[in-house]
């Protein structure tokens, strides 16, 4: 049976290094986040991305691998998400944001977890989350 988990997160760091490519038009950055979970998931968890801008600025790509550690919907444990997202032309409005739970990667309560999200940032610069998942 499939459960679906929602709720908000804050980010609370978002460190870039240098950027480690650049090209003409785009640039290539690594960035260590770091976040803080609310509603069906409560916890915390820290992403490695790695990000594709535009020169002027704007997002265009970016992957990631996200350890989180929690409690969701009152089962504790962690689990590995692997990131993938972009923009048509680096606004908001055509963004879209996806999670997948590496499969293997549950402990605790929420071992053999699987399943997919998304992430929508608001006009306000809030972000939302939804999950679907089974636990195996």
């Amino acid at each position: 049976m499939t459960s679906h988990a929602t709720g908000t997160f804050d980010l609370d760091s978002w460190d870039a290094e240098k950027p480690f490519h650049e090209d003409i038009g785009t640039k290539q950055t690594r960035v260590r986040v770091g976040k803080t979970f609310h509603g069906d998931l409560v916890g915390t968890s820290v992403t490695e991305l790695i990000t594709v801008e535009s020169v002027e600025g704007g997002p265009l790509a970016y992957v990631g691998i996200e350890t989180v550690q929690g409690i969701l919907h009152g089962r504790e444990g962690t689990f590995v998400l692997q990131h993938s997202g972009g923009s048509d032309d680096g606004t908001p409005e055509t963004q879209w944001l996806r999670w997948l739970i590496v499969s293997g990667s549950g402990t605790g309560e929420l071992t053999g977890i699987r399943g997919e999200g998304r992430i929508v940032v608001g006009a306000d610069g809030t972000h939302s989350w939804s999950l679907d998942y089974t636990l195996g």
